[in-house]
C-alpha cells in the first residue's frame, strides 16, 4: 500500500501500534468468503478472466486451509488479515491475485466481514442460550412439586413452586433470544460496494454479491456502509443484557447454596475450594459470571465512546470495534455454556426449601384477601392483618397459632375457619390468574417450554 505514496518505511512504532492481525486473524473464513464472492462479481463484470477467477478461488480456499490448520503465517508489517491474505494470494498467483482489490476499499471490505463473522455467532450464541433455558426447565420439571419462598426486598414474601422462580429466568432468557435475532435482522445488509467511501466507477452486482454471501439487502449509502458500526453496538448491548440477566441467576445460585439459606447444593465439579480452609466449598463459577458480566458491560461502552465523535465516514479509529466485540462473543458463549452445565447438576434440598415456604407469615396476604371476600375493603384488612402480624413477630408465635382472644379483639371477622387458610398448597391453586404461579399454570408453561425446546 506503501510503494506509491510514500518514500520512507513505516516505523516501527506505528507498524506495532497499528497492526490488527494478531486479534483479526480469527475474520479469516469471512474475508475468504467475501473475496470470492466479490472475485466472481468481477469476471461477471469483464474485470477478471474465467481463469483469473478459478486461479483465485482456489489460492483463497488453500490459504483458508493452511490457516485453519495452523500452518499460515501472518505478519505484523500487512496491518490486518485482509492484507496478509491478499498479499499471499498475490504471491501465489501473480497479476490474477493483485486485480482481486478491484473496485473495493479494505473500508467496505471489514464492514462485510465483521457482519458476516457476527452472523455466525448469533447463532452460536443463540443455541447458547437456548441450552441453558432447557437446563432451567429440566431443573424446574424435576422439581415441579417443592415449594419455595418467594423474595421482595431479600424478604421472605409469599411462597411459590421453585419451577415458578426457575421459569422466570427461562423466560428473561427467552427475551435474549429475540433481542440475538433482532440483532442478525438489523445487520442483514451487504455494505461491500460502498468501496472507502463513495462506492466505485467500475460497478459490479451487489444484489448478486448479496445474494450469493446469503444477505437478503444491500446498504443504500455509501458513507453508511462502512462508518455503520451499529449492528456491532446492538450485539454488545444484547450480550450486555444476556450478562445481566446471568448475573442475577447466578446470585440466586451463591444465595441457595450457602449455610444461611441451604436451598440447593452445587455439584463437587462446578464447586472449587479453598487454599487454607479444607472444609470449603465455593460457587466460584456463580461469582465469575457476577465478574464477566461487568466485562460485557466495559465493552459496550468502549465501542459506544469509540464512535461517539467520529466524523463521517471512515475512521481508524473503527479497528477498535474488533476486540470489544470478539472479547463479548467470547465471554457471553463460555459464560452461558458453563452456567448451562452448572444448573443441569445443581441439586435442589427440597425440605429445607418446603420448610422455608411454609413459614405461616407468608400468607398473610391470604388472610387480607379472605377479609375482602368478607366484604371489608383491603386497606382495612391490610390493616387488620398487619396488627396480627406484628403481634406474632413481637411474641414470637407463629401467625396461625395466635391465641384466639387475640384474634376475636383484633380481627373478629377472621373467626370462621381462618386456620384453614394457612395451607400453601391452598394458596397456590387460587393463584390462576394467567401469568401467576398456580401449580396448573406451571405445568402448562412447563410444557410449553418443553415442547418448543425440544
Amino acid at each position: 500500500m506503501r510503494h506509491g505514496r510514500f518514500e520512507e518505511s513505516m516505523s516501527t512504532l506505528l507498524r506495532d501500534y497499528g497492526e490488527s492481525v494478531s486479534f483479526d486473524w480469527r475474520l479469516y473464513r469471512h474475508d475468504i468468503r467475501g473475496s470470492i464472492a466479490h472475485a466472481r462479481a468481477l469476471q461477471k463484470a469483464g474485470f477478471l478472466t474465467q481463469d483469473e477467477f478459478a486461479s483465485i478461488e482456489v489460492g483463497l480456499n488453500t490459504i483458508g486451509e493452511e490457516i485453519a490448520a495452523g500452518k499460515f503465517t501472518f505478519s505484523t508489517d500487512l496491518e490486518d488479515i485482509h492484507m496478509n491474505i491478499e498479499k499471499e494470494l498475490t504471491n501465489r498467483i501473480g497479476d490474477a491475485g493483485a486485480k482481486l482489490h478491484t473496485s473495493r476499499s479494505r473500508n467496505d471490505q471489514v464492514a462485510t466481514d465483521l457482519r458476516l463473522y457476527l452472523r455466525d455467532e448469533i447463532v452460536a450464541l443463540q443455541s447458547g442460550v437456548r441450552a441453558l433455558q432447557s437446563s432451567l426447565v429440566d431443573l424446574a420439571h424435576a422439581n415441579e412439586d417443592v415449594l419455595f419462598p418467594g423474595y421482595t426486598h431479600l424478604q421472605r414474601a409469599q411462597p411459590i413452586p421453585l419451577a415458578h422462580h426457575l421459569l422466570a429466568y427461562v423466560e428473561m432468557f427467552d427475551r435474549d433470544y429475540g433481542r440475538l435475532g433482532d440483532v442478525a435482522l438489523r445487520m442483514d445488509e451487504l455494505p461491500l460496494g460502498s468501496g472507502a467511501l463513495a462506492a466505485s466507477t467500475l460497478v459490479l452486482d451487489r444484489d448478486a454479491i448479496a445474494k450469493e454471501l446469503g444477505f437478503s439487502r444491500v446498504t443504500q449509502n455509501s458513507l453508511d456502509g462502512v462508518s455503520d458500526r451499529d449492528f456491532a453496538l446492538e450485539l454488545l448491548s444484547a450480550l450486555a443484557i444476556v450478562g445481566m440477566h446471568l448475573s442475577r441467576l447466578s446470585e440466586d445460585v451463591v444465595l441457595w447454596t450457602t449455610a444461611e439459606f441451604g436451598f440447593a447444593c452445587l455439584s463437587d465439579r462446578h464447586s472449587t475450594g479453598s487454599s487454607l480452609m479444607p472444609q470449603k466449598k465455593n460457587p466460584d463459577i456463580a461469582e465469575l459470571t457476577r465478574g464477566k458480566t461487568g466485562r460485557l458491560y466495559g465493552n459496550l461502552f468502549r465501542l459506544l465512546t469509540v464512535l461517539k465523535g467520529l466524523p463521517m465516514a471512515y475512521n481508524r479509529d473503527l479497528q477498535e470495534d474488533k476486540e470489544a466485540v470478539f472479547d463479548s462473543v467470547d465471554t457471553a458463549l463460555m459464560a452461558l455454556a458453563v452456567t448451562a452445565e452448572m444448573m443441569r447438576a445443581l441439586v435442589i434440598k427440597r425440605e429445607v426449601a418446603t420448610k422455608a415456604a411454609s413459614d405461616p407469615a407468608l400468607l398473610a396476604t391470604d388472610l387480607a384477601d379472605e377479609l375482602v371476600r368478607r366484604n371489608i375493603p383491603f386497606r382495612t384488612a391490610h390493616d387488620l392483618i398487619g396488627k396480627l402480624a406484628a403481634e406474632s413477630s413481637k411474641t414470637g408465635i407463629p401467625l396461625n397459632q395466635l391465641p384466639e382472644d387475640l384474634i376475636r379483639e383484633l380481627c373478629p371477622q377472621l373467626l370462621i375457619d381462618w386456620k384453614s387458610i394457612f395451607d400453601p398448597i391452598r394458596s397456590l391453586k387460587a393463584r390462576a390468574a394467567i401469568g401467576g404461579p398456580s401449580p396448573a399454570n406451571v405445568s402448562k408453561r412447563l410444557a410449553h417450554w418443553k415442547k418448543l425446546l425440544g
